[in-house]
């Protein structure tokens, strides 16, 4: 089955075909860093490293561009109120993402500019701009004229008179119409940071640094633009439309993951209804906040709380179990792609239908766990290499890094509990030898009440941790 993808900008699902063939040229819009990342943010870094993955293990050499916005009315507004420089704000918040990237597994972009780093690429998308007449100087601000570009409105499917004037604007007499937005923004403060230009000291807007430093790294035209389905507008739309009045070709699939929301409202700081990163890794672990991220389609909202975190983690940890009993019991090979299932392939090339992919990997954990009740290890090989297969795919591989890099003091944690449970184990089956039950039965209800649950069966007891059997 062709890797087919859903294309924003066509309102469809289509064949994926790469400009060039054997690699992929993607660009993921980052982060604006002026606060720390809530769930809702960090959902689009996991969708994209998935893409990534998956384009990887299809035979792709991927190429991904992920920017940090550096510069923004909303770090500079942040920074007045922590007084401190906009610098040490944006650098401070650029760490923090990048930690909630990294601990989440998602691979590092092939390359992460950042907006202050490429004003010179900026300026060059100005000239062009006003060369071919799509944007024009007024006071030392440099605007694009949306009028002019025949296609205005074609991604977010919107008439240009239906839309509201631009929100960093409103009724502004330097414009020639208020819907046309700031692609300079001269400086109005000898306070404010500011780069030199033709036009006078300014800073950049939001919507110019990302076609700089798309075109930049992935050149005129590129295969796939992803973000999360907030940016289609403005954000996206002025995006598409100042690079290809410009002359360049730009994306040829736009690709958008839904939101993340509370009570029914996507996240977002405005609302005050975020959960920050940091706080949510408090109730659960790293991994099982990813699992919870790329359970549902990636199109699809996802309503985030308390309860649907604990049940996706619980649901993880029995995978995780398996794979933890079975490589208990054989070898554990290297994870291959060659032996992902047929079916898990179909359904990750139907649009990263993750939901179907999960539905053939937990076919093959409730076959895993019959053959080891069955005591068949050689059939119990080839199932757990396709499970870590899946597992490695989605990000999730309990044997993999980072999940499996736990240090010596957790190595040593592990082998005293199991030595202590072990113990209480023995001492339950000799009572029931001796059938005194009453003990037995309360050396079981001691072990649960750890957290701890015990498994009998004809090959004797064995222990795991409540959720993961």
């Amino acid at each position: 089955m062709t890797l087919r993808l859903h294309d924003t900008l066509a309102r469809q699902v289509r064949d994926f075909v790469p400009l060039t063939p054997g690699e992929v040229l993607m660009y993921q819009c980052g982060a604006t860093v002026q606060s720390a990342p809530h769930v809702g943010h960090i959902r689009s870094g996991v969708v994209f490293d998935l893409l990534s993955r998956w384009l990887t293990a299809s035979g792709y050499r991927v190429v991904l561009c992920r920017n940090v916005t550096d510069i923004d009315d909303k770090i500079l507004a942040r920074a007045e109120a922590e007084e401190r420089p906009w610098w040490a704000v944006a650098a401070f918040y650029e760490r923090a993402f990048q930690d909630a990237y990294n601990v989440l597994g998602c691979a590092p972009p092939t390359v992460e500019p950042r907006a202050t780093g490429h004003v010179t690429q900026m300026v060059e998308l100005m000239q062009r701009l006003i060369e071919r007449g799509h944007a024009y100087e007024s006071d030392g601000d440099v605007y694009f004229d949306v009028r002019s570009f025949a296609d205005y409105g074609a991604l977010s499917r919107q008439h240009i008179d239906d839309l509201r004037p631009a929100a960093d604007s409103g009724a502004d007499p330097r414009k020639r119409d208020p819907r046309d937005f700031a692609l300079w923004k001269s400086t109005k403060s000898p306070d404010e940071p500011s780069w030199p230009t033709p036009w006078g000291p300014g800073r950049p807007g939001w919507h110019l640094e990302c076609s700089a430093m798309a075109t930049t790294y992935l050149g005129p035209q590129f295969d796939i633009h992803g973000g999360g389905l907030d940016l289609v507008f403005p954000h996206h739309e002025n995006e598409m439309a100042q690079s290809r009045a410009a002359g360049d070709g730009f994306a040829n699939y736009w690709l958008h993951n839904a939101w993340v929301t509370t009570a029914g409202e996507k996240m977002s700081k405005s609302l005050g209804n975020s959960l920050v990163v940091s706080e949510v890794l408090t109730k659960v672990r790293p991994v099982e906040l990813r699992w919870y991220l790329i359970a549902a389609h990636y199109r699809s909202n996802l309503e985030f709380s308390d309860a649907a975190m604990a049940e996706a983690a619980a649901g993880y940890r029995r995978v995780e179990g398996f794979v933890t009993r079975a490589a208990a019991r054989i070898d554990a090979e290297d994870v291959s792609v060659d032996l992902l299932p047929p079916e898990f392939v179909d359904a990750m090339n139907d649009d990263l239908s993750v939901p179907a992919a999960l539905a053939i990997l937990h076919e093959h954990v409730t076959t895993g766990n019959t053959l080891i009740a069955a005591g068949d290890d050689v059939g119990l090989q080839a199932n757990l290499a396709q499970v870590r297969a899946m597992l490695d795919i989605l990000g999730v591989d309990p044997l993999s890094t980072p999940w499996n890099a736990g240090g010596t003091n957790d190595e040593a944690l592990a082998t005293a509990l199991d030595s202590l449970v072990s113990a209480e184990l023995a001492a339950r089956q000799l009572a029931r030898a001796n059938k005194d039950f009453a003990a037995a039965d309360e050396i079981r209800d001691r072990i649960s009440q750890a957290g701890i649950t015990i498994e009998d069966s004809a090959d004797g007891s064995r222990w795991s941790l409540a959720g993961d059997a």
